[in-house]
């Protein structure tokens, strides 16, 4: 079974980027936070819990409907695959997540889709994000 990234133990995070320093370095790389496809925010302010925005994995997955270009493909254990050749930039993608988890290059005009590499995962010091089975 393919694996999907997962938010786990979020009361241990503390807030330190370093997933989404990962993600982009590894997938994007680059050293710019936006260009992260996972996304690290306060539920209200410096003194309350994080949260981690990333893709669900979706087993019939709404971008991948939505994509004018056929630039997205359904991917084993959910979620998708991006050709970014393929792709028109037409953000539709963005626009049908309702997790919000499609982030947007605007130097390449590309979204920004987590393919479930579990990278950032390796290098979270509490394991707050996990990789999981797809059916969990």
């Amino acid at each position: 079974m393919a694996k999907v990234l997962r938010p786990k133990e979020m009361n241990k995070c503390l807030g330190c980027l370093t997933c989404m320093q990962v993600c982009a370095a590894i997938n994007e790389k680059s050293h710019s936070l936006a260009k992260s496809a996972i996304r690290v925010r306060t539920i209200g302010g410096m003194t309350t819990s994080f949260i981690v925005i990333c893709c669900h994995g979706c087993k019939k997955p709404s971008c991948l409907n939505v994509c004018l270009s056929d630039a997205l493909t359904a991917r084993e254990g959910g979620g998708v695959k991006l050709d970014p050749t393929k792709c028109i930039g037409c953000r539709a993608c963005e626009t049908a997540c309702g997790a919000r988890a499609v982030n947007y290059n605007s130097e390449t005009k590309t979204p920004i889709i987590c393919s479930h590499c579990g990278a950032c995962t390796k290098y979270c010091p509490h394991s707050c994000i996990q990789m999981v089975d797809g059916d969990e």
